[in-house]
């Protein structure tokens, strides 16, 4: 067999012996051609069959030689020694001549031309190839004769998908269209994104990890598992980019509000990922999907034969710090000190102390802490305008008090003390939360774990949600329980009864682990209250009149927030940073948008939101002197926007 290793092909190295084979790489802009040529012993292309039989001789004399116990030289097979059927492909590898148990190698030759072209989905156009491309790439009959724009595709893709009636079916469909053609993939997603946004992100993505076992297919990202203990490097190395800007690593313990589904979260990481490509721009090849597999304790998924991942119980403790560890000094090592890893789904009790560990010598954001946080104050900070008044002058009470609750009062009182010049300490008692056990006050705090201590004020202990409404009077009410239907008619009507325009936020993922739908808020409310919610609600007609819903989505932050780490070149997060991508985005919101009672912009300008909240980011980067990249843009949103991704197809010679 001929042996051709690395540096061969990067070196365009000869392969000899009498005879020789030689790689040859055809330079070109666009997709690259690679050449395999057999040479005779003069080193010229062999001509015709005389070539090729004299080529065959001195291979044999050559394994001839080999096969003396003094020869020292290297075993080359012959690979013209069985004759074809029809002048057909010799079997060069001999992989079809092998039995089923004896070993081959995977052999493959890269060639970004033909039929292979059309299946790379870097590089694919389907129908778009021009004549002139199908002449240059070897694509001639290989597609019908019509040449379609890609906005003809777009409009052809998104004909198609609508065909679906099942969300899920809409989705796998889109997957689909990834991994065939990536370009028009990110195309339909910009120029759709309102109604595709639900398919690739929430709610849909919770029912695709919950089905991921079923329906996988082809695998995205990297999965890290305890059997890859003291490998983790190697396994990074493993993955075909290398120049990476954005980790988004779960281990899959709670997924949405659906709990644990182990090596199934995938869908995550692959979701959030796309989003930073249509939504911030980031290019797909900078963009690493990782899951994190230390078992799981779901025990239908530990009993489904269709189940992907390592079925064992999870891992804690220092096993599983000693893999995270390995993972975090893994990533630095191989792709340096300003890669971003976000963390997603992690459950409480890791995502707090992985967030403070790594928080001072990584850039690490969690974005169930901190961009949900971040989202939900552009929110607060934009509904001023409807209700008036300062965030000062409000009262907050939370259902809900794990990482999404806890990020979002702490990111609230820390803007409350940047507005005030109030201490954290003073500012952080207009908020109060409740979790499974009542209102969270000072008699229960020797019991309550470390991140909710913070919010245990002086109060009497309250068990029911409706009386911590009736006693605390709030004026917002946030839901993060992950438990839906909990904010009932009678504990909206106490809202309504306290408050003229009750700001009523129910942001548990997905639909139905919401709090309370759109309609509820809104006809329990006589249509005063200012909703919104995580996962997307359709408009509501009450009383003649049709409110339109708010999308506290995290989609809104953390693609702009990637975007204007990366292009600073920032080495840390800070909690500043955090508060201006919020100010960024609330400041995106139009009078028009308030009329029609919005607390967020529509998603349609998200690309314009994002360079807007990735300048706020990145100026912010640079005032603290966390920013590597200088000098400083004088125009950081037109540099944003210079940055960003654009899935228009490329022309090829």
């Amino acid at each position: 067999m001929i042996s051709l290793n690395r540096s061969s092909f990067l070196n365009n190295t000869r392969i000899s012996g009498s005879g020789s084979y030689s790689i040859s790489r055809v330079q070109r802009k666009g997709p690259v051609s690679v050449r395999v040529v057999a040479l005779g012993s003069n080193g010229r292309a062999g001509e015709g069959n005389a070539a090729v039989l004299a080529e065959k001789n001195k291979l044999k004399e050559m394994r001839e030689e080999s096969e003396s116990p003094s020869s020292s030289s290297t075993l080359i097979d012959d690979v013209d020694s069985k004759p074809t059927v029809a002048g057909g492909v010799r079997d060069v590898y001999g992989e079809d001549s092998a039995t089923e148990d004896q070993f081959v190698t995977p052999w493959s030759v890269s060639v970004a031309s033909g039929y292979s072209l059309l299946r790379d989905p870097h590089h694919n156009k389907g129908l778009a190839f021009t004549i002139r491309e199908r002449d240059a790439h070897f694509l001639r009959g290989l597609l019908p004769p019509t040449v379609a724009s890609q906005d003809l595709q777009v409009k052809k893709m998104m004909h198609n998908i609508r065909q679906y009636q099942v969300p899920l079916q809409k989705y796998m469909a889109m997957m689909d269209l990834q991994e065939r053609n990536q370009r028009l993939f990110y195309k339909l997603l910009i120029d759709n994104v309102e109604e595709l946004l639900p398919i690739v992100y929430t709610p849909t993505v919770g029912e695709a990890c919950q089905k991921y076992g079923s329906i996988f297919m082809r695998p995205q990202g990297l999965f890290i598992s305890l059997k890859e203990k003291g490998k983790i490097l190697e396994v990074l190395r493993n993955w075909p980019e290398k120049n990476i800007q954005v980790i988004v690593v779960t281990d899959g313990e709670r997924i949405l509000g659906l709990g644990d589904l182990g090596c199934q979260g995938m869908g995550i990481p692959v979701g959030k990922l796309s989003l930073y490509t249509a939504l911030g721009g980031i290019r797909p090849s900078a963009c690493l999907p990782i899951t994190i597999d230390v078992g799981t304790n779901n025990e239908k998924l530990l009993n489904d034969e269709f189940y992907i991942g390592l079925k064992q119980k999870r891992a804690t403790g220092q096993e599983y710090a000693e893999l995270l560890d390995e993972f975090m000094m893994a990533v630095k090592q191989n792709y340096g000190e300003k890669v971003l890893i976000q963390f997603e789904d992690f459950a409480n009790h890791n995502a707090f102390d992985l967030l403070a560990k790594y928080g001072t010598t990584h850039l690490v954001f969690n974005d169930d802490i901190q961009g949900t946080a971040s989202v939900v104050l552009a929110g607060l900070v934009a509904g001023q305008k409807l209700v008036g008044g300062t965030l000062a002058d409000h009262r907050f009470l939370f259902l809900g008090a794990g990482e999404a609750g806890t990020g979002i009062a702490e990111l609230i009182a820390l803007e409350m003390s940047k507005q005030t010049k109030a201490p954290l300490e003073e500012t952080r008692k207009k908020i109060w939360l409740v979790d499974s056990k009542g209102l969270i006050v000072s008699s229960r705090k020797e019991s309550l774990q470390q991140f909710k201590k913070p919010w245990a004020h002086e109060h009497e202990p309250i068990k029911e949600l409706v009386d911590a409404v009736k006693a605390i009077r709030p004026t917002v009410l946030i839901g993060t329980s992950g438990v839906g239907r909990t904010f009932t008619k009678e504990v909206v009507e106490a809202m309504a009864s306290i408050n003229e325009k009750p700001i009523i936020l129910a942001l548990s993922n997905p639909t139905s682990q919401s709090e309370c739908t759109a309609e509820e808020a809104y006809t329990w409310s006589q249509g005063r209250a200012i909703f919104a919610s995580g996962s997307p609600f359709p408009p509501v007609e009450y009383d003649g009149k049709v409110f339109v819903p708010g999308q506290a989505n995290n989609a809104y932050i953390f693609p702009g927030l990637g975007l204007g780490l990366i292009m600073s070149g920032a080495i840390r997060v800070h909690d500043d940073m955090l508060l201006a991508a919020s100010e960024a985005l609330a400041a995106q919101v139009s009078q028009e948008n308030f009329d029609r009672g919005l607390l967020y912009p529509p998603f349609t300008n998200i690309r314009k939101i994002s360079a807007h909240i990735a300048a706020n980011v990145a100026a912010k980067a640079y005032e603290l002197g966390l920013a590597t990249r200088l000098p400083e843009p004088k125009d950081l949103v037109k540099y944003a926007e210079s940055c960003m991704y654009s899935p228009a197809y490329r022309n090829y010679r």
